[in-house]
């Protein structure tokens, strides 16, 4: 009983009232990072994925029911969306961790739960093993933990299929830099207008993600461009899971080509609530139900 009660006390304590709304906070090196806080309860900092998706899509869809667990800290990280980018061109693992923590500190946060998507899995993954003791809990919605995994088994062979006999020659060469062939194979499907399928359930769906970002007339894109570069971020943190201690809830989608309806047998985190969504890679559209269901289970499992 009494650890029961440490255990509660020590997952709340970071439960308190950061001023809401827009603000925007300069980092050291003098980037211009865009926050957004709403929501009551448990702070927590969501990483988007993409890379460069930003964090406004998940705010608009998905908000209102985030925000009745978590306060949450949606932030554009460096070289996304309304953000800057840094004028020294640096995008690595450990300039982003020190994007999150200079966040947090300006905020005047003791520690947060993460929530990522995606690309944000990796981001994650950096931070925790990274900061371990900023971090109280970590969720994953459809997150790729390996890039050479979730690419090579799922999302290439995937877009293959999709291309049938209009696939080039290269993207069948595993002598040939991954990167070179998806970026063959997406030519191709962008061409046939089935690229969607790799994502949505619906192309209507895929035009209206598409379509959230038009009210905005300019959009940073500079880490996009330059994120699949960076070595940092084609670590297999897969291998590293079974060093985070902390509470989590790995929900993955079991028609998700972008990730792999498999990627999940890679991991060992040893507190975890597993959960396996009849979904594809995007349940903030396409199965909120369930997935309010399995943070609704995480948040009562671990007292949050």
């Amino acid at each position: 009983m009494k650890k029961e009660i440490l255990l509660m006390f020590c997952l709340c304590i970071s439960i308190f009232t950061v001023n809401a709304g827009e603000k925007y906070i300069t980092t050291s090196d003098g980037v211009k990072l865009y926050v957004d806080v709403r929501g009551s309860g448990p702070a927590c900092l969501y990483l988007h994925g993409g890379p460069g998706s930003g964090s406004y899509w998940l705010e608009k869809y998905y908000g209102n029911s985030l925000e009745q667990h978590f306060q949450m800290i949606y932030l554009d990280q460096r070289g996304v969306g309304r953000s800057t980018s840094p004028k020294d061109g640096n995008f690595s693992m450990a300039r982003m961790i020190m994007d999150f923590e200079e966040v947090r500190e300006s905020l005047g946060i003791k520690h947060w739960l993460t929530l990522g998507h995606s690309f944000g899995g990796i981001l994650q993954m950096g931070y925790v093993t990274g900061k371990p003791g900023s971090i109280d809990g970590l969720i994953f919605i459809n997150c790729c933990l390996s890039m050479n995994d979730c690419f090579k088994k799922s999302w290439l062979p995937k877009a293959i299929e999709l291309a049938g006999q209009d696939t080039p020659p290269i993207c069948l060469d595993t002598n040939v830099n991954i990167f070179e062939r998806m970026g063959a194979i997406s030519q191709v499907l962008n061409e046939k207008g089935t690229m969607w399928k790799l994502f949505f359930a619906s192309e209507e769906n895929g035009n209206k993600m598409n379509d959230t970002y038009l009210n905005f007339p300019e959009w940073n894109s500079d880490f996009s461009n330059k994120s699949m570069e960076i070595a940092d971020y084609w670590t297999n943190f897969c291998l590293l899971t079974p060093q985070v201690t902390q509470p989590v809830l790995f929900f993955y989608g079991k028609t998700d080509w972008a990730v792999g309806p498999s990627h999940y047998k890679e991991i060992a985190f040893p507190n975890m609530l597993l959960w396996g969504s009849d979904v594809g890679h995007m349940p903030f559209f396409e199965n909120t139900e369930d997935l309010d269901k399995a943070i609704d289970s995480f948040v009562s499992k671990y007292h949050f």
